[in-house]
């Protein structure tokens, strides 16, 4: 028996021991621990070689190691809360708003940004602003303003100047999003607040004095957040902001699990999950093997969608050099289904949010008054309308087909196959062939979004109709998984370059 057979067989146990304490009502502390180290062995049972061949490459190890520290550094700051807040009322607060609206928006908004709205910390923002400013960047530079424009076309050179500006832009919406944040915490319940202050901090003085710290500070975790990330992208492997993003997401998958499975009281598996048709609101079996299934298939989907591809045959002209033939060769011209990849549903999730905050602020500047700002403030607040859905859907197909046309540009590619001496049978070069690309564009692009809408709203209808929490459902059912497989893949498929620069069998490979 090899050590893989070993370890797997200890993994399978630990396993279930792990289900067993919390079946009969063990600590908390030791079936978490059980499952997490019965989870490890199983999975080092199950690996392939190609994995452990990663571990041998210096350069690639240590990539992986500083990848691995930075994401640490990212957690253990998430951790860290803010002074001056009462951080027991904070928690009892959020309690009782996490099944309402307000915990679905703070849950909604928090899955994205990597941050913590739920909870006063330095990171509380996230990477969202940061976010905000790339959107903002892009949409400028597609044609608004021509000296971005011009900037987005001078390649490698004027994307790092965007990136600069994108850097600078970053910082005023952090403050004026930590402004609003620390209002929210610091205004008086009268005045529709938390009323988090602790006593001693009420005072004018000292009032204006912790507002001030908090701003900075969360602006600054912001900030720190976004240098992470770019220490990623160069020192590390993949790409630093996703794998921030991914992080925040995977870190939940534990609390929506437990959420989901056990009973709060008694600390033991709920006996609603070994029935069938249990109570309203309780995960029953039916509702748990619905919730693999979609599982299962959203993971299968999505991987099957980020790797499909319109293969375009391409010809190239053949060239006579003295004796020798040079091209004549058959190519294809690869154009992905979902080249946008996650990209759309964080920008429509974060423009979401602003319609349902402006309605909330003149609704409550009214003093109610404006009935029909409450109104729209809830149509936004409500994820499990009809409203909301079908705005998402409309901006999750917008975005797509934008950050597509930035992306790739059917004129330019036309003209490269041109200078290149290749053609694409049946279309001349030039203009025809622009033509012809962006028509094939236009088709597929579509179904790449149809898929990223169906994705995205899984979350919302598994929430009303199988009465699940939506921050459950958002794991188990769309948005998360797709963030999570597609900065995954984004991951194997460069570790794959490296492996295969050396002459090792990429990960993916048989």
């Amino acid at each position: 028996m090899n050590w893989r057979s070993i370890s797997l067989a200890a993994g399978v146990a630990t396993l279930i021991g792990g289900l067993a304490s919390f079946t009969y009502g063990g600590p908390s502390w030791l079936g978490w621990t059980l499952l997490m180290f019965g989870a490890a062995a199983a999975v080092l049972g199950l690996v392939p070689d190609q994995l452990i061949t990663v571990f041998k490459i210096p350069e690639l190890r240590k990539k992986i190691f500083i990848t691995l520290i930075f994401l640490a550094v990212y957690r253990i700051g998430y951790y860290v809360p803010l002074p001056m807040i009462d951080q027991a009322r904070m928690a009892e607060k959020m309690q009782q708003a996490q099944s309402g609206a307000l915990g679905q928006v703070l849950g909604f908004v928090s899955l994205f940004s990597g941050g913590n709205l739920s909870s006063a910390c330095i990171f509380s923002l996230g990477i969202m602003p940061y976010i905000s400013a790339s959107i903002i960047i892009q949409l400028l530079a597609s044609g608004v303003v021509p000296s971005l424009e011009k900037l987005r076309k001078e390649g490698e050179g004027g994307r790092k100047k965007l990136n600069e500006i994108t850097r600078y832009l970053t910082v005023p919406i952090c403050i004026i999003q930590s402004i609003i944040v620390v209002q929210t915490v610091m205004r008086s319940e009268i005045d529709g607040g938390m009323g988090l202050t602790p006593p001693g901090y009420s005072s004018e003085f000292n009032l204006w004095w912790f507002g001030l710290v908090a701003v900075v500070t969360m602006t600054a975790g912001t900030v720190f957040l976004m240098w992470l990330g770019e220490q990623i992208d160069e020192y590390g492997i993949g790409n630093g902001i996703s794998l921030i993003i991914m992080a925040g997401i995977v870190a939940r998958i534990p609390d929506a699990t437990n959420a989901l499975l056990m009973d709060s009281v008694t600390g033991k598996i709920k006996e609603s999950v070994f029935t069938l048709g249990g109570a309203t609101g309780d995960i029953s079996f039916e509702k748990l093997i619905v919730l693999a299934f979609l599982f299962v298939t959203v993971v299968v989907g999505v991987i099957a969608m980020t790797k499909a591809q319109r293969r375009i045959p391409t010809q190239s002209a053949k060239h006579v050099r003295g004796r020798r033939v040079y091209g004549g060769t058959r190519q294809f011209l690869p154009m992905k289904v979902n080249a946008a990849g996650v990209m759309p549903v964080i920008f429509a999730s974060t423009l979401l949010i602003l319609p349902w905050f402006l309605f909330n602020v003149i609704y409550t500047a009214s003093d109610g008054t404006l009935s029909w700002a409450g109104t729209a403030s809830h149509l936004f607040q409500n994820h499990r309308g009809w409203v909301y859905n079908i705005l998402y859907v409309v901006m999750i197909y917008v975005f797509t087909y934008f950050w597509v046309a930035i992306t790739f540009n059917p004129k330019e590619i036309a003209d490269n196959l041109k200078d290149h001496g290749s053609f694409i049978p049946g279309y001349r070069p030039g203009k025809k062939t622009a033509d012809y690309l962006e028509r094939v564009l236009m088709r597929v692009t579509f179904v790449g979004a149809a898929f990223l809408a169906v994705i995205a709203i899984i979350p919302n209808v598994i929430s009303s109709e199988l009465e699940i929490p939506p921050q459950v459902a958002s794991f188990y059912g769309g948005t998360g998984l797709l963030i999570v497989i597609s900065v995954a893949l984004d991951l194997v498929q460069k570790i794959n370059s490296h492996l295969v620069m050396r002459n090792y069998p990429g990960l993916t490979d048989e």
